[in-house]
């Protein structure tokens, strides 16, 4: 009965929305509502950016978090796949059978079409949507942005490192498709544009993502219709190339590595300037970020800054592979120059961007939502966020840790180095760190002083909750055809 009651509180919110949008609003009340630029960056850790203590100059990222809000304490998930399906979704990927990367042979995966996008979302709330990137999240027709809400995408069905794969003369012998770069539109199948190539990857956010995005922004902004933007940026994912016009270009910096965050600096500044040369910065939220920590896998180009935490992507799930950098500006509206050690997670966009353009009532109520609506604190309303705790799931769908307020309790792990090479461990114990004053997370309390172990209580409480929350509605399959939970 309470299940039926939330589908159909959900329904009426859905269907309501979905009759104003199709009515013509007046251009003042359009203008209202604030458009979202979405800039997310791949495997970029804490510590590369001028802000977060990065010796790299990168003068637009700083601007952006002087400007707006900058978080030290975000938080995402174990791979690309998992991070972007919590931050589309506001569920933890383990629910979505999105909880690790696909492997090329392995089958269908990705998002269902049951499952509802932030693009869903504020498409029904009136707004214009649209990816240029990365997307990572089903590599099927049925399973691409054009089918979970966005209404035009152009970019990648899963990962840049299949730029790579055409260069190895075996690989035409294993029968998987050649890389492609698809592009496609609301309503439509998509189709693919051109190849996914090392001739391609050094150059695609100059010549196509950044311009792509920045002619989207002109256009909406012209047409006076609210936009939401998802740029999946292509760097700094493997293989790592720098664009010719960034390799070696500057005294100011040395290496591969280097070249690459000047030039991501360049092109958010792009993006940053069009959103103001089109009339839109005071009515923008521009939200820049990282689906994952950086290292563990490219030592001959260097693994960037985690921070002063330990661990990297691969070495799960200590500081450095999961807190990446945050920031959110929003002139006028999201307080400037805030620096925050509050915490947030990749589940929080849903549910906080809802909050911020006025659309709360459209986070679906039929399914587990797990992420927290952060937008009184984006809006300087709340000294919280109202996350106090996160679960972090490996790349089996198992829980690895918990971090509850500044405490953080890690059930498995895997070895320092090589991580990449390691399985997960489980101690006889579970590992304890006050992260507080422990950051790097050296001092296991639990070896050292057993007067902690009340700590267990509050994420055993957590357990015990999701657990049964698993139990009412139980986690999707990968690749599973779900089209719902009984009514």
């Amino acid at each position: 009965m309470k299940l039926c009651k939330r589908l159909l509180a959900c329904g009426t919110a859905l269907v309501g929305a979905a009759v104003l949008s199709a009515l013509p609003a007046p251009a003042a009340a359009q203008q209202q509502k604030p458009n979202v630029v979405f800039i997310l960056v791949d495997n970029v850790g804490w510590g590369n950016f001028g802000v977060y203590g990065g010796t790299v100059p990168t003068p637009n990222i700083d601007r952006l978090a002087r400007e707006g809000v900058r978080f030290n304490n975000y938080n995402v998930e174990v791979q690309c796949t998992p991070s972007r399906s919590a931050i589309l979704t506001g569920r933890h990927p383990v629910r979505s059978g999105t909880y690790k990367v696909p492997l090329p042979g392995e089958g269908k995966g990705g998002l269902a079409p049951w499952e509802y996008t932030i693009a869903e979302l504020l498409s029904a709330d009136g707004y214009s949507t649209a990816l240029f990137g990365k997307w990572h999240c089903g590599d099927t027709q049925g399973r691409l942005p054009n089918d979970q809400g966005f209404d035009e995408w152009w970019g990648i069905e899963n990962s840049w490192d299949e730029a790579g794969y055409t260069a190895w003369p075996l690989f035409k012998e294993t029968g998987q498709p050649t890389p492609m770069i698809w592009e496609g539109v609301k309503g439509q199948p998509s189709r693919p544009v051109m190849p996914l190539d090392l001739k391609v990857r050094p150059i695609v956010d100059e010549k196509y993502i950044i311009p792509k995005t920045v002619e989207y922004i002109r256009r909406e902004a012209a047409a006076k219709k609210p936009f939401f933007v998802y740029v999946g940026y292509s760097e700094v994912h493997p293989p790592v190339m720098s664009n010719p016009n960034f390799a070696g270009k500057s005294t100011e910096r040395s290496g591969e590595f280097a070249d690459v965050i000047a030039e991501m600096d360049y092109r958010v500044g792009q993006v940053m300037d069009a959103v103001k040369a089109a009339g839109v910065e005071d009515n923008t939220i521009f939200i820049f970020s990282s689906d994952n920590a950086g290292g563990g896998a490219v030592p001959q180009v260097g693994p960037g800054s985690n921070g002063p935490f330990r661990g990297n992507f691969f070495n799960t799930p200590f500081e450095g592979s999961m807190r990446v950098p945050a920031i959110v500006r929003w002139p006028g509206k999201v307080p400037a120059g805030v620096v925050t050690e509050q915490m947030l997670a990749a589940v929080d966009w849903l549910p906080t961007v809802a909050g911020m353009v006025g659309a709360p009532g459209l986070v679906p109520r039929d399914r587990p939502i797990d992420g927290v609506d952060a937008s009184p604190f984006m809006l300087g309303k709340s000294d919280k966020t109202g996350r106090d705790s996160y679960m972090f799931f490996g790349a089996d769908g198992e829980l690895m840790s918990i971090k509850w307020k500044f405490w953080k309790t890690v059930f498995r792990y895997t070895a320092d180095s090589p991580a990449v090479e390691s399985p997960y461990l489980r101690p006889a114990f579970p590992l304890m760190y006050n992260l507080s004053s422990d950051p790097h997370e050296d001092n296991n309390l639990f070896y050292t002083d057993f007067t902690t172990a009340w700590v267990l209580a509050p994420n055993l409480k957590l357990i015990e909750g999701y657990e049964r929350s698993v139990k009412q509605y139980p986690n999707i399959k990968v690749g599973e055809d779900f089209t719902g939970y009984n009514k």
